[in-house]
């Protein structure tokens, strides 16, 4: 890169040499020596050859066409190479200021595009780009690195200290968060953000800056919606995107590095502990802890889904029983079931032997499916698999429900214990009318229908508020506590419960 660029920067004097203004201006003095010394045809060859030496100097010294300039066309955003072309600039001695890098990535945005489709998410990475772009300087660079991700060069000028770049973050989330209108439908967002200062750079690279800054987005992503991380020199720098092929994920499951870890659900009226749900982290030995959303698509691809379920089933009936033995006050667990298992026809005798195994009574178990996938259940065996558990005592609960277009019949038919409010409408319902007005609805068909609530991602102390006003029922999220593993949820639940937490004094909670 530096030598392409001093090459470049020779090429740049050479062409100002050749075309500047005092080198015309010697052309005559320059025929009228070549006359003297030569006579009449010494003065015609250099009238021919000082032209075309000017034409071949010029056309050697013509810059070289910019490569990476190819745009995202959604976005209008350049792509990576742009980025990290930026940010060695900023290392060079000549550059007028150093580079920050931030990357910023909107929250569960897989599911979101499943849910507006390509039309929807044209407009939605549309309108993002142009907010990202209007919270920055003309001279601060935007690109498009992934669907839902985006990278940020920053000038660190004088004052774009640690302080001014959180400010930074805050006021690019708050873009983010407006709402977008698609079709009648509000769309509220949220985003995680991983920066990195160029004096934590573990080199005076792009590339590791760049890498920095996707390690500190990792660990944003582990702390939850609208997290903001910092890279420090205690982070791991990632080398790329982990790709995870099925020998390592199969080796993950059989040894034990992917378990369930635990999020507690409680009652919005006291604060008691109603339940959890089993959510699978991975603890990969030499990359760390790895969040759901790097390895569970990998998964899916490596068609591992069914004993990714055996494994979490195991772990939370292990998890109830040793609860049980060290006096952990824990009703049920919830653990989530693909579609894929869903087909598998042995699948309700699998569970009932579990649960006779570990010596559990059925009623403890939630089985929580998604709502597209109770939407689109049109096959005899999942439509089987769904009513033996629940004829068994296991209680089904519809998941992300507003996101999958599920029916009231369908609700009913499948026999429905609670459904599960899923975050996009949880998202602001203290701050914005359109959101309580959409809850409230919800709230009053499930009240028709005799089904139980649970507003799921519950990130602040005023969206509980809100909903213990609007008369939901149950509620899981950060602002309650995050995932836990076993052991840790144990110590949780026995600190958490004789407290008899009332909602206006519910505490901030890790």
């Amino acid at each position: 890169m530096a030598r392409i660029q001093g090459s470049e920067r020779l090429k740049k004097r050479v062409r100002a040499a050749l075309t500047a203004p005092h080198l015309a201006a010697f052309l005559p003095a320059v025929m009228i020596f070549a006359y003297w010394y030569g006579g009449e045809h010494l003065m015609v060859f250099v009238a021919i050859l000082f032209p075309g030496l000017l034409a071949v100097g010029g056309a050697l010294t013509r810059p070289s066409p910019r490569t990476g300039a190819v745009k995202d066309p959604t976005t209008g955003l350049p792509f990576r190479p742009k980025l990290i072309a930026q940010l060695d600039h900023g290392f060079e001695s000549n550059a007028e200021y150093e580079k920050s890098c931030l990357i910023l990535e909107i929250d569960d945005f897989q599911k979101l595009s499943a849910h507006l489709g390509a039309a929807g998410m044209h407009q939605v990475l549309a309108t993002l780009s142009d907010r990202v772009r209007a919270a920055l300087r003309e001279t601060d660079l935007v690109c498009f690195l992934d669907t839902g991700r985006f990278g940020i060069s920053i000038d660190k000028r004088q004052r774009a200290d640690l302080e001014a770049t959180l400010q930074l973050a805050a006021r690019l989330q708050a873009a983010v968060s407006e709402p977008i209108s698609i079709d009648q439908t509000r769309v509220l967002l949220s985003s995680c953000i991983g920066f990195a200062l160029p004096s934590r750079a573990p080199e005076a690279t792009g590339e590791a800056l760049f890498a920095a800054a996707e390690s500190a987005l990792d660990v944003a992503l582990l702390g939850g919606p609208g997290s903001v991380r910092a890279f420090s020199n205690g982070m791991a720098t990632r080398v790329g995107r982990c790709e995870h092929n099925r020998v390592d994920l199969s080796r993950a499951l059989d040894t034990g590095e992917m378990l369930p870890w635990f999020q507690p659900q409680v009652c919005v009226k006291t604060g008691r502990i109603t339940g959890c749900e089993a959510l699978v982290r991975w603890q990969h030995p030499t990359m760390g802890l790895i969040a759901p959303g790097a390895f569970l698509p990998a998964i899916a691809k490596a068609g591992l889904m069914e004993r990714l379920g055996q494994v979490v089933l195991f772990g939370a009936l292990s998890a109830l029983r040793d609860w049980d033995l060290q006096g952990a006050k824990i009703p049920t667990v919830a653990i989530n079931i693909s579609a894929d298992e869903l087909n598998d026809p042995s699948l309700s005798e699998k569970i009932k032997w579990e649960l006779d195994r570990f010596d559990v009574q059925p009623e403890r178990l939630i089985i929580e499916i998604l709502e597209n996938v109770i939407a689109q259940t049109e096959d005899d065996v999942a439509r089987h698999n769904i009513h033996a558990l629940a004829k068994m005592g296991c209680k089904i609960d519809l998941d992300d429900f507003g996101t999958g277009n599920a029916s009231i019949a369908s609700i009913a038919r499948f026999d429905v214990h609670r459904i599960k409010i899923d975050r996009s409408f949880v998202t602001h319902i203290d701050t914005d009318s359109d959101q309580q007005n959409m809850i409230s609805a919800i709230l009053t068909m499930t009240r028709q229908l005799a089904v139980g609530t649970v507003a799921e991602g519950v990130e602040t102390h005023g969206e509980f508020t809100k909903l213990v006003e609007l008369g939901c029922q149950y509620a899981q999220g950060y602002s309650i506590a995050k995932p836990m593993p076993a052991h840790a949820f144990a110590d949780w639940a026995r600190a958490h419960e004789p407290k008899n937490i009332q909602p206006n004094t519910f505490p901030k909670l890790a």
